[in-house]
Formats: C-alpha cells, sequence, structure tokens
C-alpha cells in the first residue's frame, strides 16, 4: 500500500509518501512540503497548495491519503488556515476516487512513538528509524506528513475495511 500523509498548513503543508503493509519494513518514497508565502492573499495561497498536492497526487500515485485532523486551538486563524487546507487535500483526493481517512495528531503519535503525548523531536526520531533514514526529514512539517503515512500504513486499513463493512451492512439493510 503506498500512502501519501499530508500535514495541512497554510505556509508549510508537509507531504510525504510511504509504501508498505503491516508486518513488513516501511519505504519512503518522497517527502517534502509545499509553501506559501504570507504575502500573498489567501485564495492565492490556497490555490499553490491545491496544484502542489495535485502534484504531489499525480507523481506518486498513492492508493490512500491520510490527513492530519483539524484540533481545537486557541489561535482561531490558524485553525482556519488548517481546516482550508485540510478541505483541499479531501477534495483532491474525492475527485480522484482515492480513499482518504483523517487521523488525529494523538493517533498519529500513538502508531509511530506508542505514546499519544511524544513531542515532535520523538515523532521525527521514530520516522527516521522507522523508514530507516540517515536524518530526520525537515522542517517538522515533513516527518509529520511521513508519522500520517505510516500511521495510516498501520491503522488506517483496518478502519477502511470497518467503514466499509458498517456501509454494506447498512446499504443492504436499506432493500
Amino acid at each position: 500500500m503506498r500512502v501519501l500523509g499530508v500535514d495541512p498548513g497554510l505556509t508549510r503543508c508537509g507531504v510525504g509518501v510511504v509504501e508498505g503493509s503491516i508486518g513488513r519494513p516501511l519505504t519512503m518514497i518522497d517527502v517534502g512540503v509545499v509553501r506559501t508565502s504570507t504575502d500573498l492573499p489567501i485564495e492565492q495561497r490556497l490555490l499553490q497548495i491545491a496544484r502542489g498536492l495535485d502534484s504531489w497526487i499525480d507523481a506518486t500515485a498513492p492508493d490512500a491519503i491520510a490527513v492530519e485532523r483539524v484540533f481545537s486551538q486557541t489561535n482561531v486563524k490558524t485553525v482556519m488556515g488548517t481546516a482550508q487546507v485540510s478541505g483541499l487535500a479531501l477534495l483532491a483526493a474525492a475527485t480522484r476516487g482515492i480513499p482518504v481517512t483523517m487521523h488525529t495528531p494523538s493517533e498519529v503519535k500513538a502508531a509511530v512513538t506508542g505514546s499519544g503525548r511524544a513531542d515532535k523531536a520523538q515523532v521525527g526520531a521514530m520516522v527516521t528509524r522507522l523508514l530507516r533514514l540517515t536524518e530526520m526529514p525537515k522542517p517538522a512539517d515533513a516527518a509529520d506528513a511521513l508519522a500520517l503515512a505510516i500511521c495510516h500504513v498501520w491503522r488506517g486499513a483496518a478502519t477502511n475495511r470497518i467503514q466499509a463493512a458498517v456501509a454494506a451492512q447498512a446499504a443492504g439493510g436499506r432493500k
């Protein structure tokens, strides 16, 4: 399974692609950041990110996309930008028929480090170790995107099967 992880952000949107399956070594395919300038109007920043995500999806052909679920923050401006970028990732996946799953930061931290309270340095260190990299991906947004992809490989496939079974059962009950 090839998964594109998206760590949404308006200035830096982390993207990372991991390939693997449960019980097998994981491989990093690519990692990076889609950046925008704070000098641009919001609509231009969102357009740049949308185009960047489209390019990543087209270039890496993921089987699934994992996006960080927006969580409550005290800074409303930050959470709004993050939510808008999350919507772009969801739309890019939906237009291509690629399954998308959202994972909370705590789920990702727990999957990658064993603790839902791990800090960014711990997540980055485990991503480096799990993917057998020579150095930690930078910036942290890139490492976080890889962590999302790893989390999805390990947890998301099962979640998707459960959701599909529930949907099939619900559809069967409507006959």
